[in-house]
């Protein structure tokens, strides 16, 4: 799948009509996409620039634009609920997932993550994508297959618990780790145990619970920074004019995100100091 110029068949493309509602097709030589709004041959996409316009045999037009990961994401089948793209974001800038990187991924879920981790760390890099589930890790290699166009050769889905995961399997010591899982304060140790010092860790967690189990957790180690902790919330607006105001419904809180990094070999963080009640 190309991811610029010209369309080429196997190119996964958007189609948008005039209200703004998405139609995905994949080209294929000789394809059609039938709506009620009429048929456009897939050939008559083929060849042409991005943000074209085609018109379709009953006269409507619809603009014309790859696939992007945000869409991808939101549309693909999924086992397990996916971490949007908002959340996504703020992993990949805040724990500084650079090219190169050696990354473990704890609870691949649907694979939504492991694509954004895939093409920040490239193919220098090595992500390992453990997940319990059987079902949950098919979905995520078939929809990171489906993206990519085949499995990237740096990546590597493990079908596994992480608490049995030692340095050897991952060939020494990684970057960077990102735990989705609904009891990480379980796997504390281990992350240690897998983290280079200053490697970055981070944890994605839905409920107050299991926020406060996990900075707690992370306190008492020992090992590690002050952890920080915080959500997104994203909020589109309407812009029409006088009528120019905040969208209705908007992504609001989707789950915590925790980051820490973890300190040199016997090091013990200093303790706080915190500002004396009046």
């Amino acid at each position: 799948m190309a991811y610029s110029g010209p369309f080429q068949y196997g190119d996964r493309v958007q189609l948008t009509d005039t209200k703004r509602r998405h139609y995905t097709v994949v080209l294929q030589e000789g394809g059609k996409f039938h709506s009620h709004k009429g048929i456009i041959e897939h050939d008559d996409i083929a060849g042409r620039d991005e943000g074209s316009v085609v018109t379709s045999t009953l006269g409507s037009d619809f603009l014309i634009f790859r696939h992007l990961m945000v869409d991808h994401v939101l549309s693909m089948p999924r086992g397990a609920a996916v971490i949007y793209p908002k959340d996504a974001a703020q992993i990949l800038v805040e724990g500084d997932f650079f090219m190169g990187a050696r990354v473990l991924e704890a609870g691949a879920g649907s694979g939504a993550l492991s694509m954004s981790l895939l093409r920040a760390v490239g193919p220098e890099g090595r992500v390992f994508s453990y997940e319990v589930r059987d079902d949950h890790l098919e979905y995520a290699v078939d929809n990171v297959r489906e993206y990519f166009g085949e499995q990237p050769e740096w990546w590597t889905p493990q079908l596994g618990d992480l608490a049995d995961v030692t340095v050897e399997d991952l060939g020494g010591p990684v970057d960077r780790v990102i735990l989705d899982m609904l009891e990480p304060w379980e796997h504390l140790a281990k992350v240690r145990d897998l983290l280079i010092p200053g490697g970055v860790f981070m944890t994605y967690v839905a409920t107050v619970p299991q926020l406060m189990k996990v900075m707690e957790g992370i306190r008492e180690l020992q090992c590690f920074t002050e952890p920080r902790a915080w959500e997104s919330l994203v909020r589109e607006w309407r812009v029409e004019g006088l009528a120019t105001r905040p969208e209705h419904r908007m992504n609001a809180h989707t789950a915590f995100l925790i980051m820490t990094r973890r300190l040199a070999d016997g090091v013990t963080p200093p303790p706080p100091k915190r500002k004396a009640r009046r």
